[in-house]
Formats: C-alpha cells, sequence, structure tokens
C-alpha cells in the first residue's frame, strides 16, 4: 500500500532525508522512530504529498504521489505533528466539515462522524467547541478527522502526543486494531508504542534507516538480550566465566552474557546446572530481556557521545 523508494530531501545544504526506501503493506503497523530533527515528520509530509521529495519516489496504493496526488490523498488519513483544527467549531460540526470534505454527504456523512466520534472516544465533548477542549480531547478530534473517511492508508505523525496515560493506552488499541485491515505508519519517540502496536519498526537518525526489524529483532540488538542475573552465596566470577562474559554488579550479583546469540536461550539452564553442582544458595534470577531503548540510544547517539 505505501512503496517508498530512495527519497531524498533536502533544504538548502540541510539533507533532512537521506536515501530511505521501504513499504508497508495491509495489515500492518510500521512504527516510525527517531529523535527530534532525525527527518520522522518530514516522510510523513512526503508521503501524504505534503513535501514534493528533492528526488526518490513515493506511492499509495499503487499511485505516484506527485504524479497522480489527488487519487493518492484519496486512499490516506493524515493526523499531522500540531493538527490544525477550527477553534470555534464543536467537535460535531467540525467533523462534519472534515467528511463533506471527503466528498462525504448525508446519511453517509452523519454515520461517518458518528463512527470517528465513537471510536475516538469523543462522545462526552461532541457539542463542545474545539476550543475548551483540553490539549488530549483536541489531539484526538485531529486523530477523528483523519479516520472520517475510513482510509485504506493511515499515516499519523505523534498519534498520542498529549494524551494521558489511559487515553494513550486507548489510542495504541485504537491503532493496533486499525492495523489488522489498513497500513498505518506512525511516527514517534516513545519507545513503548513499538511494543504497544507496532508489527514492524524502522528507526531513522540523520535522515537514514539504521535499523528496521520487528519489535523482537530489534530488540535482539540489545547487549542484554539473553543475559543472566544471578545473585547467588559463593557465586564468583572465575566459575560463571566458563559459560560467558561476566559482569559483577556488586552485592554479590553477577550478570553472564552469551558468548553469541545462538547460545543466548541454553544459558539460563546452563547457569541452573552450573548452581546446582557448585551447591550454591540462590537468592534471586532471571532472564534479561532485550532494551529497546538501549538499542535507540546506541543507534542514534551523537557521534561523540558514542566515542
Amino acid at each position: 500500500m505505501i512503496r517508498i523508494d530512495n527519497l531524498v530531501k533536502t533544504f538548502g545544504a540541510k539533507r533532512a532525508v537521506d536515501g530511505i526506501s521501504f513499504g508497508v503493506e495491509r495489515g500492518e503497523v510500521l512504527g516510525f522512530l527517531g529523535p527530534n530533527g532525525s527527518g520522522k515528520s518530514t516522510t510523513m509530509r512526503m508521503i501524504t504529498g505534503f513535501y514534493p521529495p528533492t528526488s526518490g519516489r513515493v506511492s499509495v496504493g499503487g499511485h505516484d504521489v506527485a504524479e497522480n496526488p489527488i487519487a493518492a490523498k484519496r486512499l490516506i488519513g493524515y493526523l499531522p505533528e500540531n493538527a490544525a483544527s477550527y477553534p470555534d467549531m464543536t467537535v460535531e460540526s467540525f467533523l462534519g466539515f472534515a467528511a463533506a470534505m471527503r466528498g462525504l454527504d448525508g446519511a453517509a456523512r452523519k454515520r461517518a462522524v458518528g463512527r470517528a466520534i465513537e471510536m475516538c472516544f469523543l462522545s462526552a465533548v461532541v457539542h463542545q467547541s474545539i476550543d475548551t477542549l483540553s490539549k488530549g480531547y483536541k489531539h484526538r478530534t485531529c486523530l477523528a478527522q483523519a479516520l472520517i473517511h475510513d482510509p485504506e492508508v493511515l499515516v499519523l505523525d505523534e498519534p498520542t502526543d498529549g494524551l494521558d496515560p489511559n487515553q494513550k493506552h486507548e489510542v495504541r488499541n485504537l491503532i493496533r486494531e486499525l492495523g489488522k485491515s489498513k497500513a498505518v505508519v506512525f511516527s514517534t519517540h516513545i519507545l513503548e508504542e513499538v511494543d504497544a502496536a507496532c508489527t514492524r519498526a524502522i528507526i531513522i537518525d540523520r535522515g537514514k534507516i539504521v535499523a528496521h526489524g520487528t519489535p523482537g529483532e530489534l530488540r535482539a540488538r540489545s547487549k542484554l538480550e539473553g543475559a543472566v542475573t544471578l545473585q547467588a552465596d559463593g557465586a564468583n566470577a572465575d566459575k560463571l566465566s566458563t559459560l560467558g562474559r561476566v559482569e559483577s554488579t556488586g552485592g554479590g550479583v553477577f550478570r553472564i552474557y552469551p558468548r553469541d546469540a545462538a547460545h543466548g536461550p541454553d544459558l539460563a539452564l546452563a547457569v541452573i546446572d552450573l548452581v546446582n553442582r557448585e551447591g550454591w544458595k540462590v537468592h534471586g534470577m532471571y532472564s534479561e530481556r532485550g532494551e529497546l531503548d538501549e538499542v535507540f540510544r546506541s543507534l542514534t547517539q551523537p557521534d561523540t557521545a558514542k566515542a
């Protein structure tokens, strides 16, 4: 549904997006991750036709966004960063206006507005003017306009921005549900949203893709993935080092790292076997899970920080 080939966007001497390529199929939710200024929003704007690319190609539903923009945009629901609205309109009238702009009329428009209000949990504020809404409700109203015409492709820029924890949970569940039948791409810098909503994720840094995979595949790049942390009376680094690299974290606590990814799944069993042979009294033991934030930091830190 979305195809991006060698996409480049420059602003004067600045290369904001630098030759990226990826695709999103129907039934997928792609998380687009990166630090502020990495090129996420610029890419979103090129997908939707708001920015023309300097070079490269974007197609949506088989339509080139530059050559056939109207056909492509009919398929897209777009929630931009800092989405604008009309503050003097009520939620209901704003969504009715958005539906009319999408060519819906009469009963079809009424159904579309009702569906969007229900999906985005706006029933409590439907008759309020937008300027009286909280930041979270304003954001959900803008999300509702992106869904008003039941698009096949959703492009969402920071869709949980400004929401409280309960609202974030609701929106993530909505994105996951929508992703079963649509192609969804959303940008974020909140790593927990990868696990909460994404089937795949891309990490972008300084305009380039630096990682691409499922949440599990990205987590496997963490140095903690497959490690075992052990606290036991009598445990010592020399014995544990026969199983892998050992790091003492103090207080009689050791972390053992697998020699390679292939040995990771077996390391916990090997540690248990060693504990039983040595007769150590265990106070605590657990297998570590790879941390997405560690992977993110390792891939997106400035060169001076990496050094």
